[in-house]
């Protein structure tokens, strides 16, 4: 698969990060929220990104976040609430959680989200460098087996896509409950230039963030008696 780059940067072609697009059929109610909720909120790639991406969003914004497959939406939908003054883009192939995330967009009447419904490869060659104050990867696919690694999200590649459109200062926010997936993020992170670890202690990385909602991922994890860390970091100043 390759991405269209309407901004007339290079195409690249691209891994497929995700496993499957749909689970059990959805409910006439999801399906017709797919089809009329969705047009309002998807990411047009195929014109050029904005200059400014605050501009996507009706609402005037101080700050624009990206959320990397946002699963059920718990805390895409919470952030949104909770931080009506930034503008989020949210990413996610899976046709279930879609449908489930444009219905609590509609219910809670946020109006500073914007989605888009395929591969997160795509959204981040569109976007305008150093465009982004904050990128969340939220308990990604572990991909568990190892000759399936290289499918993983955090990598080399993908992490010159990170560095390219997050600002100076902006942050990388990685939480997941598989020890082989963190030590590989931290690895990854810790050997490419655009990127630093500010953890001082073991808190900084097993404490969750500020307002942290917690996702059914996570649940999951701790009645399967795994724990999990959250990591952050930063873009380099250039």
């Amino acid at each position: 698969m390759t991405d269209k780059r309407p901004s007339g940067s290079p195409t690249r072609a691209t891994e497929a990060f995700f496993g499957r697009r749909k689970g059990k059929p959805l409910r006439a109610s999801q399906a017709a929220q797919l089809e009329h909720g969705l047009p309002t909120f998807r990411l047009d790639l195929d014109a050029p990104a904005p200059d400014d991406l605050k501009s996507l969003f009706p609402d005037a914004v101080e700050r624009v976040r990206l959320e990397i497959g946002f699963g059920g939406g718990e805390h895409l939908i919470h952030r949104a609430v909770e931080q009506p003054s930034t503008g989020f883009i949210g990413v996610e192939p899976f046709v279930n959680s879609m449908a489930k995330l444009v219905g609590r967009v509609e219910e809670v009447g946020a109006r500073n989200i914007r989605l888009h419904d395929d591969d997160a490869t795509q959204v981040l060659d569109w976007l305008p460098a150093a465009s982004i104050d904050q990128i969340d990867l939220l308990y990604p696919d572990p991909w568990r087996k190892r000759k399936h690694w290289k499918r993983r999200f955090v990598s080399p590649v993908n992490l010159d896509r990170f560095a390219r459109v997050l600002k100076p200062g902006g942050l990388f926010c990685f939480a997941s409950d598989i020890d082989t997936y963190v030590n590989w993020t931290l690895l990854h992170c810790r050997d490419h230039a655009a990127f630093d670890w500010p953890a001082r202690n073991a808190s900084d990385w097993l404490t969750p963030y500020d307002t942290w909602p917690s996702t059914r991922y996570e649940a999951k994890a701790r009645r399967e008696g795994r724990s999990s860390a959250y990591l952050t970091f930063r873009r380099k100043e250039a």
